[in-house]
């Protein structure tokens, strides 16, 4: 019954039923799908309590050793056929490069809201690579995220980096689940996925815990910081963690 909640509201903040601006909602790059819906906490009640539910914070706590505070919240879809890639990336190269983002003391957890198998598009992580800061050549372009967002070009990895890296791991994991799988990774961790050509949709949805003590501070290579809808730059608040079930 969880479950079914927050699929079925994920279905509705999908097919804008909740009245989301646009300004937070990110599109495929050659149609009007939605590719992502940013500030899932703020769109969504039963979202808002996922993200404080003992579950989820309080394991980001245990791994972080600290308090934390949400520092973004997303829904991602891939649609059946029409679900683009994403390339290897690092999350804290972008971080700490544009959001301002000290220390590597942040950890994303991914809700798998539809099954996530071999073949529809799941995320591909390089396990160990999150011990190796990899810095992007080229100069960061004003309002990046307006395309990086649709299909990331700039602080994007040198292939033989990905290739090294992969290479010393002996492989690349690939996070696939039932729904309802949780998946904490951190946040260097190298990692993308593949496009979705088959029939069955991607969903998931995804909270970043910052530590309290790793709050957010002026860009460290970006003239500006970006927009808050992907970073929250509020003075943090650190999450109770909530125990119990979810309801609406």
């Amino acid at each position: 019954d969880e479950l079914k909640m927050l699929t079925d509201t994920a279905d509705e903040l999908r097919d804008g039923g909740a009245g989301i601006p646009d300004a937070d909602l990110i599109r495929e790059p050659d149609s009007d799908a939605v590719r992502t819906v940013f500030r899932l906490d703020r769109h969504s009640k039963a979202f808002r309590r996922l993200a404080c539910d003992t579950r989820l914070a309080g394991v980001a706590e245990f791994l972080l050793g600290d308090q934390v505070y949400l520092h973004q919240s997303r829904l991602n879809y891939k649609p059946g056929f029409a679900g683009k890639e994403f390339y290897w990336h690092s999350d804290f190269e972008t971080w700490h490069a544009e959001d301002g983002m000290p220390r590597m003391r942040a950890v994303s957890a991914s809700v798998l809201l539809t099954p996530n198998g071999p073949h529809n598009g799941p995320l591909l992580l390089v396990p160990g690579s999150q011990g190796v800061f990899i810095s992007c050549a080229g100069e960061t372009p004003e309002n990046n995220h307006e395309s990086s967002l649709k299909e990331q070009k700039v602080g994007v990895p040198q292939p033989t980096t990905i290739e090294r890296l992969a290479r010393q791991a002996g492989g690349i994991t690939s996070a696939e689940g039932a729904t309802g799988t949780v998946i904490f990774f951190e946040c260097n961790t190298l990692h993308g996925s593949n496009g979705n050509i088959t029939p069955d949709p991607r969903a998931n949805a995804f909270f970043v815990y910052n530590a309290l003590s790793n709050a957010l501070t002026e860009p460290y290579a970006a003239p500006s910081s970006r927009p808050d809808f992907l970073a929250n730059r509020e003075a943090p608040e650190a999450i109770s963690p909530v125990h119990g079930r979810l309801n609406g």
